[in-house]
């Protein structure tokens, strides 16, 4: 197995505007996607951001310090080709929101669900027309189909881009709720986030949480932050 990893070959990375978008060159070469294709976003605001990430490395070139450049590559490899399978996929969570299966017991951790999560609810209700039905335990409940429908339509109304951003907003959170309102700038990232854990929050505090556990919550914050940011740069 070869150990080779590709290293920094460029002097300087600039944004240069595109057919249809705006792309990043390297010494004045425009980059391209792992599939070979034009790398080309929608905003300046965004391909200064991928050119940021590749000034930033130095010597071996490492795609995880890369999340805006990654996230074009999926946009642009993955999601363009086939979005009406992934925006399908993302419209299933509708029917399975996180915020729509409370706590049994106890009854604290209810209350607490309740007191976050309703308001959401409510914001998708008044914003989207989209009332969900709650219940509690984990047994699925059925929700309206009209519901289900204004929910799939705000789906399908993102671009490819904004699309695989999405992705990650709703899968991180679990919830087609937060991830929307996050997209739509309803609540921050964080709150996001910190409103998905509820559950996971209750059990830190009954019992404490190791170290492990604490990195992978890092982990999956900051890829929800830089999620977000790549949304709102497709403005």
């Amino acid at each position: 197995m070869s150990n080779w990893k590709p290293k920094r070959f460029w002097k300087t990375a600039s944004v240069t505007d595109a057919e249809g978008g705006w792309t990043v060159t390297l010494d004045g070469r425009p980059i391209k996607t792992p599939a070979k294709v034009p790398l080309v976003v929608p905003s300046a605001a965004l391909a200064e951001l991928i050119a940021t990430e590749w000034d930033a490395q130095q010597g071996e070139v490492r795609p995880e310090t890369m999340p805006a450049t990654r996230m074009a590559n999926s946009a642009i490899d993955k999601v363009l080709p086939q979005f009406l399978e992934v925006a399908e996929m993302l419209a299933e969570y509708a029917g399975s929101d996180l915020l729509c299966y409370r706590a049994e017991d106890p009854e604290a951790l209810a209350a607490r669900q309740a007191e976050h999560w309703n308001p959401m609810l409510a914001w998708a209700e008044a914003h989207y027309g989209a009332p969900l039905l709650v219940t509690r335990g984990i047994v699925h409940v059925r929700q309206p189909e009209d519901s289900l429908q204004a929910l799939r339509a705000a789906v399908f109304a993102q671009s490819p881009h904004q699309l695989a951003a999405l992705h990650d907003l709703i899968a991180i959170t679990g919830s087609m709720v937060l991830g929307l309102a996050i997209a739509e700038r309803r609540i921050t990232p964080d709150e996001g986030f910190n409103l998905s854990r509820i559950d996971e929050h209750w059990q830190i505090e009954q019992w404490g949480q190791d170290d492990e556990a604490a990195e992978i919550e890092a982990a999956k914050r900051q890829a929800l932050i830089e999620a977000a940011r790549f949304h709102e740069l497709c403005r």
